[in-house]
């Protein structure tokens, strides 16, 4: 018999969901094909078979949630195909004895789903966290942290532990919890279990709104020349890179000149410290049926237009495939997200922690325009939002940027002299 274990899958994340068995017990597997599909925090994970066989038993069902290196299924490489749907049969003819043991987990049900139960509730974090919490005496569910993947890292237990404890009110001075609203059971409604992944968009969105000063600043694009020079040179840009001219590389290189004038809007705060990030790896939200991922796109300062447009198309499919590699979204120093391929007009974007900027595209519409004292004109405009961390970016910086940015798109020639 052969065991199949849930694998190392990042040194973020220690657990996953079983989203889909693509086996059943007495069915025929072969070596390195896939038996499994995992769910966790951020992409799906396939599992593989290391031995060639049939499924004897699956030790976990679709929804539970499983550990790295928990064994999910067992490999039996000397069986036939189906012979394990004839298990049933032969368990009945062995002795009393063995019917008795067969009966016994049910009286550990309860204590098997306290487990699960404890084991989705059990924090993502690093050894040396974990080790400095328990040094402590620190929760580690009560420590916030804006890591993507949402591991505590050892400068948030620092921080949790640096921060003026409150006293603790007496129990007959607690608030109640406010009576839930009564709900009329007459009213037709739908109950669905939020995905793991939408959990922990949830989650994400909520810590990094209580552990950053986040602050929105707007302006406004003309993009008639974006849209003049796209409209000249889309199908020479397509014949050459057969890969089409789109607004996201203008507005990727045109972040990347501004984030090299503003460094700390490409930083990122670790306990005390801001680290200054000198290497552009910008993330760009794509949006998918499962929720929001932001795939990053590296070394966009080294890439030109058809590079990054490339790289853009690839990991949109790949995102929307559920093919996203861990690696594929870790390490991002800035994000972008456009919000306007959806109708938006205008949005105050949040932050995508440990990152403290993220720029938000919106809808192009044309609105008059005044061009000077007596000449009006409609011309096509878009507004941008920068959200920023005002622990580390002052107004004077972040104004700065998005007009730095305005301008490299309002001349985009000027971006080939910034690349």
């Amino acid at each position: 018999m052969a065991e199949i274990k849930v694998p190392e899958l990042a040194e973020s994340i220690t657990e996953g969901t079983i989203a889909q068995w693509l086996k059943q017990p007495g069915d025929r597997v072969e070596k390195g094909e896939y038996i499994v599909e995992l769910e966790t925090d951020k992409v799906n994970v396939e599992v593989i078979s290391e031995e060639a066989g049939v499924i004897q038993e699956l030790k976990a069902g679709e929804g539970d949630t499983v550990q790295v290196g928990e064994v999910i299924a067992v490999v039996d490489e000397n069986g036939e195909a189906g012979a394990s749907k004839s298990a049933p049969e032969s368990a009945e003819k062995e002795e009393p004895k063995k019917e008795e043991k067969a009966e016994a987990p049910k009286t550990e049900e309860p204590k098997s789903a306290a487990a699960e139960e404890d084991k989705a509730q059990r924090p993502i974090a690093s050894p040396a966290a974990r080790k400095l919490a328990r040094e402590k005496g620190i929760d580690l569910n009560q420590v916030p942290t804006v890591d993507p993947m949402g591991r505590v890292r050892v400068q948030d237990v620092e921080s949790y532990s640096n921060q003026p404890s409150k006293p603790a009110k007496p129990a007959a001075e607690a608030k109640a919890p406010a009576p839930a609203a009564k709900q009329d059971d007459s009213k037709p409604v739908v109950r669905e279990k939020m995905s793991r992944r939408r959990q922990t968009i949830a989650k994400r969105l909520v810590e990094v709104q209580q552990t950053a000063a986040m602050l929105t600043t707007f302006n406004e694009i003309d993009m008639t020349a974006v849209m003049e020079l796209r409209k000249r040179k889309k199908d020479k840009f397509f014949e050459q890179h057969d890969v089409r001219l789109g607004f996201m590389s203008f507005f990727t290189k045109a972040v990347v000149a501004a984030l090299k004038k503003f460094p700390y809007v490409n930083a990122e705060i670790q306990g005390d410290e801001v680290v200054l990030k000198k290497f552009y790896d910008v993330g760009v939200a794509v949006s998918t049926d499962d929720g929001l991922v932001v795939p990053v796109v590296r070394d966009c300062d080294r890439k030109n237009f058809s590079e990054i447009e490339g790289d853009i198309l690839n990991l949109a499919l790949k995102a929307r495939d559920n093919k996203l590699a861990l690696s594929d979204l870790q390490g991002g120093t800035f994000t972008i997200t456009n919000g306007g391929v959806f109708g938006s007009l205008l949005s105050t974007p949040i932050l995508n922690g440990p990152q403290v900027g993220i720029l938000g595209m919106h809808s192009i519409q044309l609105r008059p325009v005044a061009i000077d004292k007596d000449t009006m004109e409609n011309r096509p405009m878009m507004y941008i939002a920068l959200s920023y961390d005002h622990r580390i970016i002052d107004g004077k910086e972040a104004v700065g940027f998005l007009k730095m940015v305005k301008e490299l798109l309002e001349n985009p020639e000027d971006l080939l002299l910034e690349g």
